[in-house]
């Protein structure tokens, strides 16, 4: 085979790292729809000087891989880009999402979310949520958190209900119901509800109302607090709410696009993006 006699008998001198590999064990166990990349963040939070290669070679070894979702078909063609203004309470976003306690009962989450900060507002479940509890939560938001400046939601019958027409009114808060069957266009919300579901909807057996209140509480504050969000720059959405502050009007670009020219106000801007 002419093949050297050394690399033939070669054997590997990597120190066997056990410390670290039973710490990141520890972690995809604590966080099962974790990633090689936040594992990896949650290390370094630790004081782990190791880089992502290190890391990735020992969570391939270990077995760690999240099984990925089956991908959906994409729409092709040009899309608008959706225009937030750098600020938080800006805009919200609300949604439902579903699930079942353990002896079969259905039950509904109420996500409430600013897309800027990517803040989890508030996570309401209850087997029941009309227009006038919704209309009463956002009162109780507004009180510790401040007005937004739009809220956006789908045209579910919670949404579009009288109490939230005169709730609009009296507050003087613009609600923009997304176009039917495009939830896109409400995107910043379903996919918080896409991790939610992911990391604990599915992860977790609720056994009645109170036992689902306090997952969920700390799920959400967990969420807001610890978890490392991609989508701006691997930071916490409470750690990114205090760099905006702190930054004032000088956000960058990438995180809200400013409005084309010709547009004053923000539902101009959302009719025209579509």
């Amino acid at each position: 085979m002419e093949a050297d006699r050394k690399s033939v008998h070669y054997q590997s001198r990597r120190p066997p790292e056990v410390e670290l590999r039973a710490r990141l064990r520890e972690l995809a166990n604590e966080r099962r729809r974790f990633g090689c990349r936040r594992l990896h963040i949650l290390l370094r939070r630790e004081g782990e000087p190791s880089g992502i290669n290190r890391v990735y070679r020992l969570y391939r070894e270990e077995g760690l891989g999240v099984r990925k979702r089956r991908a959906r078909r994409r729409a092709v063609g040009t899309r608008a880009p959706l225009l937030v203004e750098a600020r938080p309470n800006a805009r919200w976003s609300l949604d439902f999402i579903h699930d079942q306690f353990a002896c079969g009962r259905r039950f509904r989450v109420l996500n409430i979310v600013d897309d800027v900060t990517r803040e989890c507002l508030a996570a309401i479940p209850d087997t029941s949520i009309s227009g006038r509890r919704v209309a009463r939560e956002l009162t109780d938001i507004i009180a510790w958190r401040g007005k937004p400046g739009l809220i956006v939601s789908d045209n579910g019958t919670e949404f579009t209900a009288n109490a939230i027409l005169t709730w609009c009114k009296d507050y003087g808060i613009e609600w923009h119901y997304i176009a039917p069957g495009k939830p896109m266009q409400n995107g910043y919300v379903e996919s918080f509800n896409g991790r939610m579901r992911d990391e604990l909807l599915n992860e977790t057996l609720f056994h009645g109302l109170d036992h689902a209140r306090a997952v969920i509480r700390e799920w959400a504050e967990d969420y807001n607090t610890c978890r490392p969000h991609s989508s701006i720059g691997y930071q916490t959405p409470a750690g990114y709410a205090e760099t905006i502050f702190a930054m004032g009007s000088g956000m960058p670009d990438p995180i809200a696009n400013k409005p084309p020219k010709g547009i004053t106000t923000i539902a101009e801007a959302l009719i025209r993006a579509g």
